[in-house]
C-alpha cells in the first residue's frame, strides 16, 4: 500500500496590496505573517509537499486589479517558478475549477491553507474545500485580514479560528506544524 500524498500548501491572496500600504493598511501582522508563510513554502517544498499560490483578480480600478502594483504575489514570499498561481475574481479559491484539478492531481485527499483575508477569501475557499470533500489544515497563525468597524483584525482572526475547529478544520499553529 502506498503512502498518501502529502497535502500541498496554498497561499491564498497573499498579494503586494496586502503588504505594501500603498491602497490600504497592511494586514494585520503583516510581517509575522509573510515570515510564518515563507517558512511554511520552505517546510513543504522540504516535506516534498507542492506549493500553489492564488492570486485575487479585482476589477477595473481596485488595488488588486490585474497590472496594478498591489496585484502581483507578494515578492518576498519567494514563489518559485515551478509552483503555479491560480487566478480567482470571488472569495472561494476553488471557484477556479483548476485549482481543484490541481490538488486532484497531486493525489491529495487535503489541503494546507494560509493567507487572506480570513473573513473572506480563506473563509470562503476552506468551505469550497469541504464542498470538494477534502481535509482542510488552515494555519491559524497564518492568515490574517483588516480591522473593520466592529472588531479588530486579531478579535476576526480568532472568531474565525473558533468556527474553523467547529466547523471540522484541523488547526494547527506554524511551529507546531514545520517544528522548532
Amino acid at each position: 500500500m502506498s503512502e498518501p500524498t502529502p497535502a500541498p500548501l496554498i497561499v491564498i491572496d497573499l498579494q503586494t496590496g496586502m503588504f505594501d500600504g500603498v491602497a490600504e493598511p497592511p494586514i494585520h501582522d503583516a510581517d509575522g505573517i509573510a515570515a510564518r508563510t515563507r517558512a511554511l513554502i520552505d517546510w513543504a517544498r522540504r516535506d516534498g509537499r507542492k506549493v500553489a499560490f492564488v492570486r485575487h483578480d479585482g476589477p477595473a480600478g481596485d488595488p488588486l486589479a490585474p497590472g496594478e502594483p498591489g496585484w502581483p504575489v507578494w515578492p518576498a514570499l519567494g514563489q518559485a517558478c515551478d509552483e503555479p498561481t491560480f487566478a480567482k475574481t470571488v472569495r472561494d479559491a476553488f471557484s477556479n475549477a483548476a485549482l481543484g484539478e490541481w490538488v486532484a492531481g497531486q493525489g491529495a485527499g487535503e489541503v494546507v491553507l494560509v493567507g487572506a483575508q480570513t473573513d473572506f477569501c480563506v473563509a470562503a475557499t476552506v468551505k469550497g474545500a469541504f464542498a470538494l470533500g477534502l481535509g482542510v489544515t488552515v494555519v491559524s497563525d497564518a492568515h490574517s485580514t483588516l480591522d473593520s468597524a466592529n472588531e479588530t483584525a486579531g478579535q476576526i482572526i480568532a472568531r474565525h479560528n473558533a468556527a474553523f475547529a467547529d466547523a471540522g478544520v484541523n488547526l494547527v499553529r506554524t511551529k507546531a506544524l514545520i517544528g522548532g
